[in-house]
């Protein structure tokens, strides 16, 4: 027995909207958990209280945009995150460039270095660690520059 044309098109119309959004809703959740991540918190707590970045960004108010998960820039493995976290104000917005390296003793992400770059092509040095990770501020340097 043939189905009708249209029931295979209402059906295909109906499976593209449903895993279109499962698409989108897995986009999101993966993204409020980078949100959640230690080494994001602690590059956004250096953020807050360095006082000549929020106002070169006109904050407070200061936004916290969603990271886009396609950017090269951000990779993750298991010793190293290096992020770059869409950030903005009232008067300029910019990234947040971010490396952390995992400490395999005690299990926990430890921020190496913190830049704040703002769209305008200011560079605010945020936080830098002297603890020794390898070359971590010679790549950050390349990421940042290579993203202008």
């Amino acid at each position: 027995m043939p189905v009708p044309l249209k029931n295979l098109q209402q059906m295909a119309l109906y499976l593209g909207v449903v895993s279109g959004g499962g698409c989108a809703l897995m986009y999101y959740f993966m993204q409020k958990t980078f949100a959640k991540k230690e080494y994001y918190l602690a590059a956004l707590d250096q953020l807050r209280s360095q006082s000549q970045a929020l106002e070169a960004l006109g904050a407070p108010p200061l936004k916290v945009h969603n990271l886009r998960l396609t950017d090269r820039k951000n990779r993750v493995d298991q010793s190293t995150a290096q992020i770059k976290i869409p950030v903005s104000g009232a008067k300029s917005t910019g990234h947040l460039y971010t490396t952390s390296i995992k400490d395999s003793l005690h299990s926990r992400w430890c921020l190496q270095e913190v830049i704040l770059q703002l769209n305008n092509g200011q560079r605010i040095p945020i936080y830098h660690s002297n603890m020794p990770g390898g070359n971590v501020e010679e790549e950050l340097e390349t990421n940042v520059s290579s993203d202008l």
